[in-house]
Order: C-alpha cells, then sequence, then structure tokens
C-alpha cells in the first residue's frame, strides 16, 4: 500500500516552508505515482505535516495540482514574454524561446508530467482555467514565429499554429525519455530543439 511509510519518497528539507514542501512532496509523488493513487496520507506523511497544516494552504489535492501546473506556467509565460521583449531578429528569439522552453522543462520535470499527464483529472472548470492559461503561453509563442514570418525570416508557408502544435507535442514527450543522468544534459537538448526548429523554418 502507498501510504506505508518505507514506500514514500525521502521527505524533503524540513527548513523549507510549510506550503513549499507540500508542492515538492506532491509534484514528485504525483508524477512517480499518479494523481489518482496519491493520497493526501501520502503527502502529508512524506512533508511532514498534519493535515491540518495542508488543509491551511490547500483545500484538497486539486488544488495542489493546479498550483503545480500554473506555478510552472507562470515561470516559463514570465521567460518567453522576456525573450519576446528583446531586440533583434525574431529568428533569433524563437531558437532561445524555444531551447528555454526545453531547458525549463527539464530542470522542472516533476511538475512537467504532472501537468501532462494529470490535469485532465481536474473538475471541469478547473480544466478550462488551466488550458486558458496554456491557450496563452501557445499563442506567444507562435506570434514569434508570425512575426518571423512576416519579416522573411522564417518560411511563410507553413501554418504557425502547426509549427507551434508540433514543437509544443515533441516538449510534452520529454518526461517518457529523458534521464537525468544521460548523455544529454538540458542545455544540450534544448539547444538541439531549437536548432531543429528553425532549420525546419528556414528558407533555405
Amino acid at each position: 500500500m502507498h501510504s506505508r511509510v518505507a514506500d514514500l519518497p525521502p521527505r524533503p528539507d524540513p527548513e523549507l516552508p510549510v506550503q513549499a514542501r507540500l508542492l515538492a512532496v506532491a509534484s514528485a509523488l504525483f508524477a512517480d505515482r499518479g494523481f489518482a493513487q496519491t493520497s493526501v496520507q501520502d503527502i502529508v506523511e512524506t512533508a511532514g505535516v498534519t493535515k491540518g497544516a495542508m488543509y491551511h494552504y490547500y483545500s484538497s489535492k486539486d488544488d495542489l495540482l493546479q498550483e503545480i501546473h500554473s506555478r510552472l506556467l507562470a515561470l516559463q509565460a514570465g521567460r518567453l514574454a522576456e525573450i519576446a521583449g528583446r531586440g533583434g531578429p525574431a529568428a533569433d528569439r524563437l531558437r532561445a524561446a524555444a531551447a528555454d522552453v526545453v531547458v525549463s522543462t527539464l530542470e522542472h520535470l516533476d511538475d512537467a508530467v504532472v501537468s501532462m499527464r494529470s490535469v485532465h483529472m481536474l473538475p471541469a472548470a478547473r480544466q478550462a482555467a488551466v488550458r486558458a492559461e496554456r491557450r496563452r503561453y501557445h499563442e506567444r509563442f507562435r506570434a514569434l514565429v508570425e512575426e518571423g514570418q512576416r519579416a522573411g525570416e522564417l518560411r511563410s508557408d507553413v501554418s504557425a499554429d502547426l509549427v507551434a502544435h508540433q514543437f509544443f507535442g515533441g516538449v510534452s514527450h520529454l518526461g517518457s525519455w529523458y534521464r537525468a543522468d544521460g548523455e544529454l544534459g538540458p542545455a544540450d537538448i534544448g539547444a538541439t530543439f531549437a536548432d531543429l526548429l528553425i532549420r525546419g523554418l528556414s528558407g533555405g
């Protein structure tokens, strides 16, 4: 049974604030076992807090799941906005943005895996809110592609929407094959993803 202490992952740093510990533990457990298979008892036991402490911050597992998704998306959306707002050719900014998405996904892989695999388990209203957040992020990425197309830096004979879907489809599968002890690190993989994207959109 998953609630056995011996079956739980190591406890996080007890010096971390309670809310940070809960999020770290929930993300690790949801990624490893799945959302449905993780109980509130598993979370509080591993975090080393009481249920009362958890319910002070989160009223349910749904709250934790939505927060895990939102915090990663907020980080990535902020980085994308900063990169897109720089000067210089749109193609260069798109390359930087594409690499950053991959690196930030791999650096927060538990959060990313949870977002990809478990958000559909949220109630309908929460799912709609999550999808709206993600759609705004993808639209900002797509806008960079369109900017490059208008400037003649990137091929204009392909749909920018299709480009974004294809790219993020690849990003969504990172958790199925990436290994932290593998030959390639996040920066290497990010650079390769970005290079393949730009080469595919080049006019050559």
